[in-house]
């Protein structure tokens, strides 16, 4: 593994490597391990051990880019991962002697030329646009997912539980749930809620809001825990949005606000919702842009098997202050707390890539402040009891109901291109292609269940 010339490096800060150097010696920590996503959100990686530490921090290392999604093009194979000292972490699951921490990484050129393709950088631009505008993006996801148990017994005496319980029947999940909240907050990842889901075997874990470069990370980091831990109790922590046709899918309902400085640019103390005509704006821009996001805030094919009616996730471009089957859903304001008015994106799922899952949304918002696009008035009302000609007269657009349709929709979005970069759109929308391709001539065992015997 060869190290880039140490002149092309212009944003070494001495003291986060120091930093760095002393806690790994305090830690005793042998392996640092780099970490990085792929286009797909996909966690990649390689280790170095402590003597190349201080090297790498302030030169990067290099690797073949072009085993990697979506990463480079193909005249391209070496690209340089370049440590974040920031988020130097001791993994708490490894042992303490000869110990083992983690970096994330921003992916440059051997010449020191942001990565086109990488998602801490894609966030990172959006970010600088928002700062632009006076604005610091935060966001706290809801993520929800099932511990699959592979054993009969286990699975029936862990699957007993149902939305909020707090019995001991849930058994290992349960345990799980809670060695995971702990592990998370060893890793300075701070959590607000932990609980029981709707569905057997369902849990949700809510994460405390901060900046979204930070929470994309921890997002990451988190779903290699909820797995690290399961595997030893013989379980698996799958993120999948639907793993289950006999129960309710799992989401990751993102809160966002904007603040300007210390204020909320959400809050208005004059208006009847307390939401601000900037908040006003940004909600105009989700709505406005929900069906060209949707590749991108459901990237699976399965996600769609969730984004369907009586699931409690929605199916249309509708916002709310009460129901909780609206795309949107502004929360009620608490009174004296101004930061809790914030809102509530309710498509997303954790197979997203958070890097550009975060990207698209803050985008679309900013579109709509921009702009100035006007908000609808509220669908207080049932939207699932709602007819079509109700849904046409107050302007509700139905968000796409496959992968298919969603990849249509997002081909000539303006906006998508502006978010991601034009390299990243083409090969994201390349590979979710494939991906439908790839289904479509899959055989499956509903069809032979249903076919083959006639």
């Amino acid at each position: 593994m060869t190290q880039t010339p140490e002149n092309t490096r212009q944003r070494i800060d001495e003291e986060a490597i120091k930093y760095v150097l002393m806690s790994a010696r305090e830690h005793d920590v042998k392996f640092i391990r780099l970490w990085f996503t792929d286009i797909l959100g996909t966690l990649k990686g390689f280790a170095i051990t402590i003597d190349e530490l201080e090297g790498v921090l302030r030169n990067g290392a290099s690797f073949d880019g072009a085993s990697i999604e979506g990463l480079t093009r193909a005249d391209e194979s070496d690209m340089i991962a370049m440590p974040d000292p920031s988020t130097f972490q001791v993994l708490p699951w490894r042992p303490s002697k000869d110990a083992v921490a983690r970096m994330f990484c921003d992916i440059e050129t051997p010449t020191g030329d942001s990565s086109a393709a990488d998602g801490r950088q894609i966030l990172r631009r959006n970010l600088m646009r928002a700062a632009d505008m006076g604005f610091t993006f935060y966001v706290a996801p809801e993520i929800e997912y099932y511990y699959d148990m592979g054993e009969a017994k286990e699975a029936e005496r862990s699957n007993r539980s149902g939305y909020f319980d707090q019995t001991s029947v849930d058994g290992t999940g349960a345990d799980l749930r809670r060695d995971t909240v702990l592990t998370l907050e060893k890793m300075g990842i701070p959590v607000k809620h932990s609980h029981h889901e709707v569905g057997d075997g369902q849990h949700e874990i809510d994460l405390r809001h901060t900046n979204a470069l930070t929470m994309a990370d921890s997002i990451i980091t988190f779903k290699v825990i909820a797995k690290e831990l399961a595997a030893p109790a013989g379980a698996y922590a799958t993120f999948m949005p639907r793993p289950f046709g006999d129960r309710h899918g799992s989401g990751m309902h993102t809160h966002m606000s904007l603040f300007e400085g210390d204020n909320n640019a959400f809050f208005d103390a004059e208006d009847e919702k307390n939401l601000s005509e900037t908040g006003k704006h940004f909600i105009a821009g989700l709505m406005r842009h929900a069906a060209d996001i949707c590749v991108v805030t459901n990237q699976w094919i399965n996600s769609y098997k969730r984004l369907l009616p009586g699931l409690e996730a929605p199916i249309f471009a509708s916002w709310s202050t009460q129901n909780f089957g609206d795309l949107v859903r502004v929360p009620s304001y608490r009174p004296g707390r101004e930061e809790s008015i914030r809102i509530e994106y309710r498509a997303p799922d954790a197979a997203a890539n958070p890097y550009l899952l975060f990207s698209v949304l803050l985008a679309a918002g900013l579109d709509g402040i921009e702009n100035k696009l006007p908000l609808p008035e509220p669908l207080d009302d049932d939207v699932f009891r709602m007819s079509d000609t109700e849904l046409n007269e107050r302007g509700v657009a139905r968000l796409p109901r496959t992968l298919d349709e969603a990849i249509r929709l997002a081909e000539n979005s303006e906006l998508l291109e502006k978010a991601l970069g034009s390299t990243v759109m083409s090969n994201f929308l390349a590979n979710k292609r494939i991906e439908w391709q790839e289904f479509s001539n899959t055989v499956t065992d509903f069809e032979l269940k249903r076919y083959r015997h006639l």
